[in-house]
């Protein structure tokens, strides 16, 4: 019997992820299966519910980060810290949720050369912005600006961002861009919204956008015409799902897999990038 996995969201059909762990279980060398399922969040237990033995793991995308946490058996301590899962292992021990896009956040900035940051904005209030704000953390910012169309739904965020003993503002989306060290969007690249942001704030910061199809996303084109660091969201998601395959294979996030750089590199190809410029997620 096949194991199963699949990646779930609504929309789905422009997902990578199944191109990038196909990648990984051939170059592993196991016939597992990895599908791109269509599923809203009102579907979510039912699909739950109607798994069979051979189902071995999925991944999450927008909008089940946060619906599935309810669904689970356990979750890891990112889970509790950001109230979203992107991974889901499954088997005897029940369903268990993790949380990948911290580290895929954190490691896209590392292999860009971004490895220390003070101030940084982050664009949304949705679960990936959560798992922003803890990578920025991670990577030593000390002040959190956060801007949402609605001000008003940012307690979350700024709950999360306290007790990571950042300091927090709140803004409007449209206010002008302070200067900052890092700018995150997790805005969908569907989306429309204008920032107002001087050339020379955009020459001076990186800005990482969690879109990645269709890419350039129009900010980041205005971002590298005006000479600024530009990180894609395509990082973020090969650095989550090497996460991902590490989980899916030994249910340990921090045990490498056999062979591991050259499963990231079939990866990082699987999806036209090249090398790695720096280690992949830490052990």
């Amino acid at each position: 019997m096949t194991d199963r996995l699949a990646v779930l969201g609504s929309p789905i059909a422009h997902s990578k992820s199944p191109v990038l762990h196909r990648a990984a279980y051939s170059v592993l060398g196991l016939d597992w299966s990895y599908e791109a399922v269509e599923v809203a969040g009102d579907g979510l237990p039912g699909f739950l519910d109607a798994l069979g033995p051979e189902w071995r793991g999925l991944s999450l995308t927008m909008p089940l980060k946060r619906d599935v946490l309810p669904m689970l058996d356990h979750h890891d301590e990112l889970v509790e810290l950001t109230g979203a899962a992107n991974t889901v292992v499954l088997g005897e021990r029940g369903r268990r949720g993790y949380n990948t896009d911290v580290n895929g956040i954190a490691e896209a900035f590392r292999q860009a050369g971004v490895t220390v940051l003070s101030d940084v904005l982050v664009l949304g209030g949705g679960a990936t912005a959560a798992s922003a704000v803890v990578a920025m953390a991670e990577l030593g910012a000390a002040r959190l600006g956060i801007a949402l169309r609605d001000p008003a739904r940012a307690g979350q965020l700024v709950a999360l961002g306290e007790r990571l003993g950042l300091v927090v503002s709140v803004g409007r989306i449209g206010d002008p861009v302070p200067p900052v060290d890092a700018v995150v969007s997790t805005i969908p690249g569907a989306a429309e919204f204008s920032l107002r942001v001087d050339p020379a704030v955009m020459a001076g910061s990186t800005f990482f956008d969690v879109a990645y199809d269709p890419w350039p996303t129009p900010l980041a084109a205005r971002w590298l015409a005006a000479g600024g660091r530009v990180i894609p969201g395509i990082e973020m998601l090969v650095n989550q799902a090497l996460l991902q395959v590490r989980l899916f294979v030994s249910a340990d996030a921090n045990l490498e897999l056999p062979g591991e750089a050259a499963v990231l590199d079939a990866m990082r190809a699987a999806v036209g990038l090249g090398p790695a410029r720096s280690e992949p997620a830490p052990s």
